[in-house]
């Protein structure tokens, strides 16, 4: 989440007046994340008791022609009883609105706090809830293909070009070179799928204490390879910031909490060190165009693309040492 976006207290009370949500008290740009513009909305609500949710605008990096299908999923997901946020559907029935030529969303704010660095305990509870994201997917029928496979990422640093990686840090050309290769030899296409959230990294879990109160943050989400899903958890919970200090007890803790409701099959298990290594090649090249990218100006926080550098070179050196039983 971000703003790149600038909207006046005019602009934004107009919008939420097209709901029946109440009228406008506050709206607070957040700055995390590197997407969208998002804003934390509170309204009077419909019986003047308050009530609170999150405005996102959509800048980058989404196919508009996708939102239906993120937002749907969103309502599929909560009707099913999962800790996921619903659409708020406009006084028309529309799940989302065009403002200013770009689409924006009105979504359920849910209680809860976004850790910095995960215990054992929560890193189960995450487990588990990703394991029945994936079941309680199993009924949605839409389909929406990774836009970020091994290929896209060939494309995304290509576009980038390695001169102006290197700008970012000097070593990490040499990196990207190395892995980009097996990756997209050997990246497995006889394994299971289901929709996936593509990115559920800490700041996309809402926890009250060690419970999952909320999964968010949809907007990768897609039909890939289940295991993959757990294999982007792992990247993005199992190492300290920097990626240079691997966490085994959350490691255990989160593979044990998944394989609690989703057990994983031999070869799915077999391929994890494959996926993992792909799930932070993945996210080297999309930080390495979010730091290319960004304007200078905008009200968001630069990621580290070699953060993930590390972490794919740690999976590297161990292999299938860290998803043994």
């Amino acid at each position: 989440m971000a703003v790149y976006t600038h909207l006046s207290a005019e602009d934004l009370a107009d919008l939420i007046g097209h709901y029946d949500v109440g009228e406008l008290v506050s709206a607070k740009g957040i700055a995390e994340g590197i997407s969208n513009s998002n804003w934390l909305i509170e309204t009077t609500g419909k019986n003047g008791n308050g009530a609170r949710f999150i405005l996102t605008m959509y800048e980058r990096r989404i196919d508009l022609d996708d939102l239906p299908f993120f937002l749907d999923l969103l309502d599929h997901l909560s009707a099913t009883g999962a800790p996921v946020p619903r659409t708020i559907h406009d006084r028309m029935g529309a799940s989302s609105r065009l403002l200013e030529d770009k689409a924006v969303a009105l979504i359920e704010f849910l209680p809860g706090v976004s850790i910095d660095r995960p215990t054992p305990a929560q890193a189960y509870s995450v487990g588990r809830a990703l394991a029945g994201l994936h079941l309680a997917s199993e009924g949605f029928a839409e389909r929406r293909a990774n836009t970020l496979r091994p290929q896209d990422w060939q494309a995304i640093v290509d576009d980038a070009g390695y001169e102006a990686i290197a700008s970012i840090d000097a070593s990490l050309p040499d990196i990207i070179r190395s892995a980009l290769p097996d990756l997209l030899d050997q990246w497995p296409d006889h394994l299971p799928r289901s929709i996936i959230h593509a990115d559920l990294f800490p700041d996309n879990v809402l926890m009250l204490g060690h419970t999952v109160s909320g999964l968010i943050d949809f907007y990768f989400a897609c039909h890939d390879i289940t295991a993959y899903d757990l294999a982007v958890t792992h990247v993005a919970w199992c190492f300290e910031p920097g990626g240079q200090e691997f966490r085994s007890e959350v490691s255990r803790a989160l593979i044990e909490g998944y394989e609690s409701i989703r057990p994983l099959s031999q070869n799915e298990r077999d391929a994890m060190p494959l996926l993992a290594r792909g799930a932070s090649m993945r996210f080297v090249a999309t930080r390495v165009q979010d730091w290319l990218d960004t304007p200078a100006d905008a009200l968001v926080t630069r990621k580290d693309p070699v953060d993930f550098a590390r972490r794919m070179q740690y999976y590297q050196r161990t292999g299938a040492e860290v998803f043994a039983r």
